[in-house]
């Protein structure tokens, strides 16, 4: 099935070199969780701060639930600091 990824920050380096505007159309299986789907684009998992499925967070015990289906959005942002 076909979700969206994007990745945003420091992560975009993550992407694939045919991903444009930090996102990408990518081919996942059925039952593959938030975090497999990271972990096969070599996204260190500590660094996938802020993760939304279709604009609603996901907690970090819902990273590891097969919740995606086809056409979502995955979106993920790194830890930021500032002040």
């Amino acid at each position: 099935m076909k979700i969206t990824l994007k990745l945003y920050a420091n992560l975009s380096g993550y992407l694939p070199a045919n991903a444009q505007y930090n996102r990408v159309e990518i081919d996942i299986a059925q039952d593959n969780t938030p975090h497999q789907v990271l972990s096969a684009y070599h996204v260190p998992l500590a660094m996938a701060h802020l993760v939304l499925l279709n604009g609603v967070y996901l907690l970090p015990e819902q990273r590891d639930q097969p919740l995606l289906k086809s056409g979502d959005t995955l979106a993920v942002w790194p830890p930021v600091a500032g002040g």
